[in-house]
């Protein structure tokens, strides 16, 4: 049986913020060039199990193959959001941008996004 809660969460500022419902079972640590320097820990999300306040305050970075989309917001910077590149139809939250959550308490499970095209090939692998 899964156990869902709804979280609440913002950038620094709060012009931004969100709910999420999620079984928070885990942080996944991506080392790419972009999580690895920002620090953000991320959880998958569907559209339905995310509604973002404050949208248009959100600027959008795109970077190498352009797939991903990984939305800051534009007053104080804090990358909040992606459409990640493994899948960009679902939304990928920063964990540390959840209140009352400590994501050292969660198991953590690492990407490595250094070597983005192998790791990917490893994780589809793993999913059939």
């Amino acid at each position: 049986m899964t156990h869902r809660l709804t979280y609440q969460g913002s950038c620094h500022c709060g012009r931004v913020s969100f709910e999420l419902d999620a079984q928070l079972d885990y942080v996944m640590e991506c080392s790419c060039s972009l999580c690895r320097r920002v620090g953000a820990l991320w959880h998958g999300a569907s559209d339905l199990s995310l509604r973002i306040t404050g949208e248009s305050e959100l600027t959008l970075y795109q970077f190498n193959t352009m797939t991903a989309r990984h939305y800051h917001c534009r007053h104080c910077g804090v990358h909040t959001f992606s459409r990640p590149r493994l899948d960009p139809s679902r939304w990928a939250v920063n964990v540390r941008c959840i209140d009352a959550v400590d994501p050292s308490t969660q198991p953590l499970r690492r990407f490595d996004g250094a070597n983005w095209e192998q790791a990917a090939q490893a994780l589809y692998a793993q999913r059939k």
